[in-house]
């Protein structure tokens, strides 16, 4: 027995079950003790092998389950022998290794986390309760950072590689994930954001700040007079959030959903989804926000929902609202009512509009803009603004302010 070893066994480590476990050599009466920071590199690599040469574990690693009974498996036959609480960490941790995200796993298990940055493999930050905190948690290098980004991407067959320096991707689960490798970065850098499965409710929305209760009433009439709304704020508002409450009150309306990026999904009782297609490696194939746009009018939808607009799909969005497909629903980047207006009037001036049309067209579609502020750890509806015109000159009324 090594020095090491009778030291590990004398003393175990307080770290607990998830901690570093270094193995005892001796087969079946092998044993392992806690100690001090990640799973062992030899145990780790060997039960990985064991992982890979399992017929019954077949080919998919994406599926935890299987894995999870391989590294049992694996784990046995190398002699492992711990307390039941600490032998399912370590199946967790190394079940995570293998067919998910690593590390970063045991950070989204905390409800509270809503995203994960990494800015390197050895600078993790998280979003916890609308607050940044820096973890403890790392990578072992740029290399483990780099495999655990691709493996997460294998289900999406999203490219990560120099031609394809940065990727989009919705992972199994809903996680939004965001990668760039060098060129376009000097190190790996990933981003992660957890969309909620469920839409809040009122009540819900009312607890945590975001709409005060007198506000309920307000929108939901919105709704019911199909007003085109337009929902804006800075990144992490929850301009999402809010629409999916908001679609939730439409009734039996049929409402075609079109995303980039999938996070409302089918948020009504008669909704159809269609996401946007990237082109293959050859140019080919793809299908844009635009294209979904035009494919949507042609579904005889009672309400368009565009989960964000960022470019050119925006013409032909507000071409829809100004020709009979009342209660249209968006979002935008944006900090203030003005600066939402301002911003769809430059996409469709990069669709190719003069200014003085994209004007009038943004004037004559969108009758509302609800928008959405962050207050440190608080998200919240900050205004309330119908659009309207007098003699031509665009008018914002503020029906409601925090």
């Amino acid at each position: 027995m090594s020095p090491r070893a009778r030291s590990d066994r004398a003393a175990p480590s307080s770290m607990g079950p998830s901690a570093r476990v270094s193995r005892l050599r001796g087969g079946p009466s092998g044993r392992v003790v806690p100690g001090a920071d990640g799973v062992d590199d030899v145990l780790h690599a060997a039960v990985l092998d064991r992982v890979v040469a399992d017929e019954a574990a077949g080919r998919d690693r994406t599926d935890r389950v299987v894995v999870r009974r391989a590294v049992a498996r694996a784990l046995a036959a190398e002699g492992v022998v711990l307390a039941p609480a600490h032998w399912a960490a370590l199946v967790r941790d190394l079940v995570d290794e293998i067919a998910g995200l690593g590390p970063l796993d045991r950070l989204l298990r905390d409800p509270a986390v809503t995203d994960v940055c990494c800015n390197g493999p050895h600078e993790v930050w998280v979003d916890r309760h609308g607050r940044l905190e820096r973890t403890a948690v790392s990578f072992r290098d740029d290399g483990a950072m780099l495999a655990t980004i691709r493996r997460a991407l294998a289900p999406t067959a999203r490219r990560l590689d120099r031609g394809h320096p940065c990727v989009d991707a919705t992972l199994p689960g809903g996680i939004r994930l965001h990668a760039a490798i060098p060129p376009v970065v000097a190190g790996p850098v990933l981003t992660l954001r957890r969309v909620a499965s469920v839409v809040p409710t009122w009540e819900d929305l009312a607890a945590s700040g975001s709409v005060p209760a007198e506000l309920r009433e307000v929108l939901v009439e919105l709704v019911a007079a199909r007003r085109n709304l337009v929902v804006a704020g800075r990144a992490g508002s929850g301009k999402t959030t809010l629409l999916a409450r908001l679609l939730a009150e439409v009734g039996d309306d049929r409402v075609v959903v079109l995303e980039d990026t999938p996070e409302l999904g089918h948020p009504s009782r008669h909704a159809v989804a269609l996401g946007v297609v990237e082109p293959a490696p050859d140019g080919g194939g793809g299908v844009s926000l635009a294209d979904l746009v035009r494919h949507a009018l042609r579904m005889r939808p009672d309400r368009l929902v565009v989960g964000e607009v960022r470019g050119p799909e925006v013409a032909s969005l507000l071409q829809a609202m100004n020709t009979g497909h009342d209660g249209t629903m968006t979002t935008v980047h944006a900090n203030s009512p003005g600066d939402a207006l301002v911003r769809l009037e430059g996409m469709a001036l990069q669709a190719g509009l003069p200014l003085a049309a994209a004007r009038a067209q943004v004037d004559a579609a969108v009758d509302v803009v609800v928008s959405l502020v962050r207050d440190g750890r608080r998200r919240r509806v900050d205004r309330v603004v119908a659009v309207t015109t007098n003699d031509g000159v665009r008018v914002l009324d503020e029906r409601w302010r925090a």
